[in-house]
């Protein structure tokens, strides 16, 4: 279902320091005052957007650090006297929400754990009806597109116009580089079907660990990201929740300070060689797709005979061959064996989509 959301730009939102990338920056939780004003006035200096600090904490396990509660949100307003910054918080129910905004926080996010569940979404949104605060809305924690589209629809349906999107990554069973996985295509899709809507990305969350902050940062700014939300803690091994993926405010400088912002604009001579080259690109798109209907068509007739033969449609061994065989093949001309297979997989699963209509088709 195609849809369309009502967003105001970035630069009626009210919040300094639009330059690309809009930053969010501040420790994951607000553990005592002293500690979230340290960390403001380091990061107020450094030309950051958005100050956050999470003060209710949804924890995967009881008897963790789940925060400090609605006692945080003055040292929030604190940060505001004393450095003029914007601050944010987390928000997971609508006490959350009225609280948030009795003590003038500026922006609101919604956790990941949050998202996923719309009973909870519709709950704040609800809640936020006639605030057109900013609400920024984390991806669910599995990989559901239409799932963080459909709260983005929800705010967007009780009349919230500052709204974007925070790419955290996926959960994801089994050993995995990143703490979430990344599907970088899921965010870039979001961009596609809503190319005004502002997407931010979340490396913390991502990598799970400071050492990967850097690497991710670059990737989403590569990738068009308007922006980033990195969580800076004074004394990040001390911290009392996600220690290891914060860094501190000096850490953070030099990270703002080393990434490449590539330019959106096109002169008019790499115009003209983009041009070309996506000329070829739009080539071999055509080729790729009436190979892909000839492939189809010996496929469907694979289950035509299978339907005159009585066979079932899975043929497990002959599958096991393809793939090996198009991975060595692959290998050999440079593509990554994750590519061969997804894209055989799906191939694949097209088939049998395609054989199993034709022999139900002889059943009825």
């Amino acid at each position: 279902m195609k849809t369309k959301l009502k967003l105001k730009p970035l630069s009626e939102w009210g919040l300094d320091n639009l330059d690309r990338p809009f930053l969010i920056s501040g420790p994951c939780s607000a553990e005592t005052e002293a500690q979230v004003l340290e960390t403001a006035h380091a990061l107020a200096s450094q030309n950051i957007s958005v100050f956050r600090a999470g003060i209710w904490k949804p924890r995967t396990r009881p008897n963790t650090f789940e925060g400090v509660g609605s006692d945080g949100l003055k040292w929030l307003s604190r940060v505001k006297e004393e450095t003029g910054l914007k601050v944010a918080t987390e928000v997971a129910n609508a006490k959350h929400v009225y609280e948030a905004l009795k003590h003038n926080i500026d922006v609101l996010w919604i956790g990941a754990r949050t998202t996923v569940n719309p009973f909870a979404v519709q709950e704040i949104a609800d809640a936020l009806k006639g605030v057109d605060i900013p609400v920024f809305v984390k991806n669910p924690i599995n990989p559901d597109l239409e799932l963080w589209i459909g709260a983005l629809e929800r705010f967007n349906k009780s009349g919230i116009t500052k709204l974007a999107a925070i790419h955290r990554g996926f959960s994801s069973y089994g050993d995995s580089a990143f703490r979430n996985a990344p599907n970088w295509q899921i965010p870039i899709e979001l961009k596609r079907r809503f190319p005004e809507l502002l997407i931010i990305n979340d490396p913390s969350h991502i990598g799970g660990k400071r050492s990967l902050i850097k690497e991710l940062s670059q990737k989403a700014m590569d990738l068009d990201f308007d922006g980033l939300m990195i969580e800076v803690h004074p004394n990040p091994d001390d911290a009392w929740s996600d220690s290891s993926q914060q860094i501190n405010p000096g850490q953070f400088e030099e990270l703002i300070r080393g990434l490449k912002i590539r330019s959106k604009g096109e002169t008019q001579q790499k115009h003209s060689r983009l041009s070309g080259l996506r000329k070829k690109i739009d080539y071999f798109d055509h080729e790729l797709m009436e190979i892909l209907e000839a492939r189809m068509k010996v496929a469907c007739e694979i289950g035509e005979f299978k339907r005159d033969n009585n066979m079932v449609v899975l043929q497990n061994n002959r599958w096991n061959e393809v793939i090996e065989q198009s991975i060595t093949l692959g290998n050999a001309k440079g593509l990554s064996p994750d590519l061969i297979s997804k894209i055989f997989k799906a191939i694949h699963q097209e088939s049998i989509n395609n054989q199993t209509d034709i022999i139900n088709k002889a059943i009825e």
